[in-house]
């Protein structure tokens, strides 16, 4: 709640969620496949969560500039970006196989 509240990544990822676990579903592909498409979604939604944990403890304890509060934002935000990676990998992968 607290995430969809204040974090505009996460509603935009929410959002697609939304609309990918659906058409993930209706897929004609296999339950293996489905489940991998389901899967890179919900780890993006979960990395996001963590990455916005991450920040909020950065800003509640380092109000100054300080290195090592920025490496720690900047990890998060290069774990969500993997994870968005492997999310599109995996959902082109499985619709080429699908459907070429």
């Amino acid at each position: 709640k607290a995430a969809w509240k204040t974090e505009d990544a996460f509603r935009q990822e929410s959002v697609l969620a939304v609309i990918l676990i659906p058409v993930a579903v209706l897929l004609p592909v296999s339950l293996v496949y489905k489940l991998l498409l389901i899967g890179s979604i919900i780890l993006v939604l979960i990395v996001e969560v963590l990455n916005s944990a991450i920040e909020a403890v950065v800003d509640r304890f380092g109000g100054e500039i300080h290195p090592l509060s920025g490496k720690a934002k900047d990890l998060g935000s290069a774990a969500v970006l993997l994870a968005l990676t492997l999310a599109l990998i995996t959902w082109v992968s499985i619709l080429a196989d699908a459907f070429l």
